[in-house]
């Protein structure tokens, strides 16, 4: 009897909406437990909005970036001269004792560098550069503006200021000091420092003052290049040793993806110096390629690249290739203003080779031609990195014995006249390629 009086009393229709009573206990618990839900995520919301301004009040001018490159990584006071010295002193032991190349950590403030270098303030930037002058602009790309600058110690360096496109700063930001920050390499640009300022990103770098690779190629210099066969060889085997060792002696290995002539920096010993790592990517060993949005200076990137994105070194390898011949023949790897065919150096270059001209393709403003064989050897190894697949193209490292080779002498017997044979399809003479595998193996016997 209760029972069925309970159920009578629910099935009751109330004033409300003429609606029975169960239905409206019903309703309200929903309602009752939407508001509860809403007001829990808003205040969730609030919260992590409270620790997002905290942590941006308190992390200052510092970047995020280096929390993601490395946790443990801390940013040290410059003013911690002993822990310096000790880092200081134990990377000069340690280089020593591996015989590498690498420079110890160079110096701003009469203190080594630190984890990722040293943090500047926009103040001290803005003074370096006459508050970014344009007369001490050096430099112009997509990405920023590189200012010749005058720090408090007097030295000199670039400061890149990075444009702010849609977050492509902080992008290139993080991208440059995870590739270079720790990296010292005689080869390899340094970086020094940097500035993060609002949305203000800047990376300080070793100022190199001879200007870059095209200027002196492609530039006004008169009617003889001051740039001859020996000094051409020994800036192609300066830039092979900086891409080899970002590629077999880092880990993870460091794929460069814009290797070009502006990108290789001159000193006044015409040392080279690769610079411009806003479009580096790290490669893990576990992966032979990383697939990424296809990027990189039009005439210089891969075929295989460009059509399938997918990168890995022999992106590199395609494009030392180009840059080879761009030093080989002193022309632009894409020029407009040159007959059709001849406008691209590439196909351009393979068609001499195939016609056996491949003597007229050194630069007429050298003044004294370069030897014949060295030449011809050379042409091989162009030839080699460009290959249309890239499982064929030789590594990084391959390619710096293979330009070295010119230290080694020939045997100077004559040989036996060969009898030619035919061209394979990438437009190689094969009768060169035997040849000059036997002058390498000669050379590396002598080496050993």
């Amino acid at each position: 009897m209760a029972d069925s009086g309970g159920a009578t009393i629910l099935s009751k229709k109330t004033p409300i909406l003429g609606q029975k009573l169960y239905v409206l206990i019903i309703a309200t618990v929903l309602l009752v437990l939407a508001i509860f839900l809403l007001a829990v995520l808003f205040l969730r919301h609030r919260t992590s909005k409270r620790r997002r301004i905290a942590a941006k009040t308190t992390a200052g001018l510092l970047p995020l970036v280096f929390r993601e490159i490395d946790p443990r990584q801390g940013f040290k006071p410059n003013s911690d001269k002993n822990e310096a010295e000790r880092n200081h002193g134990s990377s000069e032991s340690k280089e020593s004792s591996t015989n590498r190349s690498e420079s110890s950590s160079s110096t701003s403030d009469g203190v080594g560098n630190l984890g990722w270098g040293r943090w500047y303030s926009l103040k001290e930037l803005q003074l370096a550069t006459n508050q970014f002058s344009s007369d001490n602009v050096v430099g112009e790309g997509g990405y920023g503006v590189v200012y010749r600058g005058v720090l408090q110690d007097g030295s000199l360096a670039a400061i890149k200021k990075l444009l702010n496109n849609k977050g492509q700063a902080e992008k290139e930001f993080k991208v440059e000091v995870e590739a270079i920050g720790k990296v010292k390499h005689k080869n390899l640009v340094s970086l020094i420092g940097y500035c993060a300022d609002g949305a203000q990103r800047m990376l300080v770098y070793e100022y190199i003052n001879n200007g870059n690779l095209e200027q002196w190629l492609h530039g006004a210099v008169g009617p003889v290049s001051p740039l001859t066969w020996d000094i051409r060889m020994k800036i192609a085997i300066g830039t092979a040793r900086g891409l080899a060792y970002l590629h077999e002696g880092l880990e993870p290995k460091v794929v460069h993806r814009d290797v070009k002539s502006s990108n290789i920096l001159l000193d006044k010993k015409w040392n080279p110096k690769v610079s411009d790592f806003g479009l580096a990517k790290l490669l893990v060993s576990e992966k032979s390629y990383v697939t990424t949005r296809v990027m990189g200076t039009f005439g210089y990137v891969s075929p295989d690249y460009a059509s399938t994105g997918m990168l890995n070194e022999g992106n590199d390898v395609y494009s030392f290739g180009v840059l080879l011949m761009e030093i080989i023949t002193g022309r632009s790897p894409v020029d407009y203003s040159k007959p059709p065919g001849e406008m691209n150096l590439v196909d351009w270059f393979k068609g001499m080779v195939a016609s056996r001209r491949g003597e007229e393709l050194a630069d007429p403003l050298m003044e004294v031609a370069p030897p014949p064989r060295a030449l011809k050897r050379i042409l091989l190894v162009c030839l080699r990195c460009i290959d249309l697949d890239a499982n064929k193209r030789p590594k990084m490292g391959q390619i710096v014995h293979m330009l070295e080779a010119d230290e080694f002498p020939y045997r100077a017997e004559p040989r036996a006249i060969r009898e030619t044979t035919p061209l394979n399809r990438d437009g190689k003479v094969k009768a060169l390629e035997k040849e000059e595998g036997e002058n390498n193996q000669e050379g590396r016997r002598r080496w050993r």
